[in-house]
This record gives C-alpha cells, structure tokens and sequence, in this order.
C-alpha cells in the first residue's frame, strides 16, 4: 500500500485541458521525487493511446510500459479540481497521477479503484477542503 502525504495532494485545481492537468499531474509526481521529469510526456503519450478516464468523474494518468525505468519510487499525487476538467467529453474532477515499481502500481490502482467505485466518495473527495480530509477518506476504504 502506498502512503498518501499532504504533499502530495493539489486542492482547488483549474485547468484548461486534459493536456495541462497530465502535466500538472506529471509534475507533482516529479516534485515529489516519484519520477524522472521525463516521465510527463510518457503520461501524455499513454493517454492518447488510450484514455485515463475510468469514470465517476476520475481520471489515472501514468505512464506507458517503456516508461518504467523513469520511476524512482513508487508514489501517488491527487488533484483536485472542483471546476472540472473534459477528457474525451467526460467532466474529470479528481486526477490521481501514479507510478508503480515493478507491479506495484497493479496494487494502486486497486487501491484507488475501491476509493473511486463509490460516486459518493469521489463527491467527498471532490469537495474536500484539506488535504487531510482526503487523505482520511482514502484510508477509510482501503483499510475497511
């Protein structure tokens, strides 16, 4: 199970385009030490071969398979954006930025899947006002 940090969650996003949030994703996980700066444009180039939106208003962005030797550490970042932003005509509203060592990110995204299945969590999420109260609902799921 990865650890969520305060740092690693953006409260209160905006957006223009999926493109500019996949970045914003790509570079909180750069910040945060989780990837190679070159990571973002396999993010990019992962969702133009297919969609990150998985519905319920939240979208996954990683990296492509080839990208794995850009992961320094396996890690997660959130991003909240209450506006909204379209994926492929799809309002995404929370965006979790993911890189996973060796199969690691198999386990994240179950992870987030158990979170993101419940449309009410993802409002709870989506309406959150600290980064603490996600970090909370996140935990509530994954350890019930």
């Amino acid at each position: 199970m990865v650890l969520l940090k305060k740092e690693d969650i953006l409260l209160k996003q905006n957006y223009s385009d999926k493109k500019a949030a996949i970045t914003a994703a790509g570079e909180k996980l750069v910040e945060q030490g989780y990837v190679a700066e070159s990571y973002i444009e396999k993010m990019i180039e992962r969702d133009t071969l297919t969609t990150t939106f998985i519905g319920n208003m939240v979208a996954i962005p990683h990296g492509t398979d080839d990208s794995k030797h850009m992961i320094h550490k396996s890690g997660i970042v959130i991003l909240q954006v209450p506006e909204g932003v379209e994926f492929e005509g799809n309002q995404v509203k929370l965006i979790i930025g993911i890189a996973g060592i060796e199969n690691e990110h198999l386990d994240m995204l179950s992870q987030i899947a158990l979170v993101c299945s419940d449309i009410e969590k993802v409002e709870q999420l989506v309406s959150a006002n600290s980064e603490m109260e996600m970090i909370e609902l996140f935990k509530e799921e994954v350890t019930a």
